[in-house]
C-alpha cells in the first residue's frame, strides 16, 4: 500500500513535537503499521520566527488551501487552536473526504457534535486524543479498554496551570498572584491565564470525556465551572490541618436522577491518590462497574507529550484507512442512534460534604447563631476550627460539614452572612470524600 500523506495546519509547540517524533520514529510506526506515515505539507501563517524543531523547506507554504485540496494528503492534524478558523479548516477536510485529528478541545466542547455529524456524513473520522489530558491516553482508555464498564465516576486534574500554582500556594505559602507570577515566568501559564485559572479549559475538557462516558452529546453549556483565582492560602493551610488537599477537579458523576458535571476548587483526602499529584501534571481517576477504581497520570500539555497523543492518532487512522472503513470505533463510543441526552443534574441538586470560613466577632453565642442557621437548613457540622479569643476582632470559624445539597448551604450562608457579627462574605469550598471506595 502507498504510504499515507499527512498535512500539518498550526507549525507551533505541538506541531514540531509532532514532526520529531515523525522524524525520530518513523521506522517503528512503520513496522507497527506496516505502511508509512509521511508529512507532505506544512502550513503556517508565519514560517520564519525561531522553532525548536524545523521542517523540510520545500514542503512549507502559508495557505490551508494548500492542503486542503491536495489529492495526496490524506489526514489534516489541526494544530492552530481557536473555533473559528479552525472549525472552517476541519469542515472543509472532512468534505474533501481527508480524516482530521485535532488537539482543540474548545472547538470541541462547542461545535463537537456538529462536526462529528459531518464526518460521518462524508464517511470519514475525527480523533482527538490530546484534546483531553494531553500524552495521557484517556479517551482511548474510556472509548476502548473500559468499554465494558458503566463509568459511575470521573476525578481529572485536567489543567496544569492551575494545578501548578495550588502546588506552590500549598507547599510554599504564595498568594494566587505570586503563584500564578511564578507559572507566567516558568512558561506554565499564558499571558492571559483565564481559560486554564477560571476553568473553562478544565470543562471543555471534562464535556468531551463526560459524552464518551455516559453516551451523551456533548454538553458543553450544561457544565458547573468555577476557577481557583479567588482561593486564599488560609484555606489550604486549614485544610491541611483536617486532612484535605486543594485541587481543581474535574467531577463527572453517573447518578439515578441525572448526571453531574462540574469543574471548582476541592477538597480532597490526603489519601487519595490525586492528593499527590503536583506541578504541571494532569491525573484522571475514574471508576467503573466491573474494573472498579483505575488512575492515568502523567504529562497533560508540551510539545512531545501532546505530539505523542496526536501521533498515536494518526496511527489508529492509518490502519482504519489500510482496513478500508471510515472508523472503527465512534467519535462518542456509541453509534449516533445510541447516544441520547443524559439530564445534567443542576448544581443545586448536587450533594456534597462542604469547608466554610467565616470571619467572626469572637463573642459568646457567635458559633451557635451559626450553627443554629445552618440546622435551620439541613446542614451538620462535622468538624470546628475556632481560633484565638481577641476581643472586637474578627476570627475565622472553620467548619467542615456532612453531605448537604448546593441550595441549601448557599441559602445558609446567605443568611449568615447578614448577621452583625459576621464581617465579610463566607468562605465556602467543596469537598469530596464520598464514595471512599471509589476514591481510594
Amino acid at each position: 500500500m502507498r504510504s499515507i500523506g499527512i498535512g500539518l495546519i498550526g507549525w507551533g509547540t505541538v506541531g514540531c513535537g509532532l514532526i520529531r517524533i515523525l522524524r525520530e520514529n518513523a521506522a517503528l510506526m512503520e513496522n507497527r503499521l506496516g505502511t508509512r506515515l509521511e508529512l507532505r505539507r506544512v502550513a503556517d501563517l508565519d514560517l520564519n520566527r525561531p522553532r525548536p524543531v524545523q521542517a523540510d523547506p520545500k514542503i512549507l507554504t502559508t495557505r490551508a488551501d494548500d492542503i486542503l485540496e491536495d489529492p495526496d494528503i490524506d489526514v489534516v492534524v489541526e494544530l492552530m487552536g481557536g473555533i473559528g478558523a479552525a472549525k472552517q479548516i476541519i469542515s472543509r477536510a472532512l468534505q474533501n473526504r481527508k480524516h482530521v485529528v485535532t488537539a482543540n478541545k474548545a472547538l470541541l466542547a462547542h461545535a463537537g457534535n456538529e462536526l462529528f455529524a459531518l464526518a460521518r456524513e462524508m464517511g470519514r473520522s475525527i480523533q482527538f486524543e490530546a484534546s483531553v489530558a494531553g500524552g495521557i491516553p484517556f479517551i482511548k482508555s474510556l472509548r476502548e479498554g473500559l468499554a465494558a464498564n458503566r463509568i459511575q465516576t470521573i476525578f481529572g486534574i485536567l489543567n496544569g496551570t492551575a494545578n501548578y500554582i495550588l502546588t506552590r500556594m500549598t507547599d510554599e505559602g504564595l498568594s494566587f498572584q505570586d503563584a500564578l507570577k511564578e507559572a507566567q515566568a516558568r512558561g506554565y501559564a499564558e499571558a492571559d491565564p483565564s481559560l486554564d485559572i477560571e476553568g473553562t479549559d478544565t470543562a471543555h475538557k471534562l464535556s468531551i470525556a463526560g459524552a464518551i462516558a455516559f453516551g451523551t452529546p456533548i454538553q458543553f453549556d450544561q457544565v458547573y465551572i468555577e476557577g481557583i483565582s479567588k482561593i486564599d492560602p488560609v484555606d489550604i493551610r486549614f485544610g491541611e490541618e483536617f486532612g484535605y488537599q486543594l485541587k481543581l477537579l474535574a467531577i463527572a458523576r453517573n447518578t439515578d436522577d441525572g448526571i453531574e458535571m462540574r469543574v471548582h476548587p476541592t477538597l480532597i483526602p490526603n489519601q487519595h491518590v490525586l492528593a499527590s499529584v503536583k506541578g504541571a501534571y494532569n491525573a484522571v481517576h475514574s471508576h467503573g462497574n466491573a474494573v472498579g477504581n483505575i488512575m492515568l497520570y502523567g504529562l497533560g500539555a508540551g510539545m512531545m507529550p501532546t505530539g505523542s497523543a496526536v501521533a498515536a492518532d494518526l496511527m489508529d487512522l492509518a490502519r482504519d484507512i489500510q482496513l478500508g472503513v471510515p472508523t472503527r470505533i465512534p467519535p462518542l463510543a456509541f453509534p449516533e442512534d445510541r447516544i441520547s441526552p443524559v439530564p445534567v443534574k443542576p448544581m443545586a441538586d448536587v450533594v456534597t460534604c462542604y469547608y466554610f470560613r467565616f470571619a467572626a466577632v469572637d463573642r459568646p453565642g457567635v458559633l451557635s447563631k451559626i450553627s443554629g442557621i445552618l440546622g435551620q437548613h439541613d446542614i451538620s457540622i462535622a468538624a470546628v476550627i475556632q481560633k484565638g479569643r481577641q476581643a472586637e476582632e474578627t476570627v475565622p470559624i472553620v467548619m467542615l460539614t456532612h453531605e448537604a445539597r448546593e441550595a441549601d448551604v448557599r441559602n445558609a450562608l446567605e443568611e449568615i452572612d447578614r448577621l452583625e457579627v459576621v464581617h465579610a462574605p463566607t468562605q465556602f469550598i467543596r469537598i469530596e470524600n464520598q464514595e471512599t471506595d471509589q476514591m481510594a
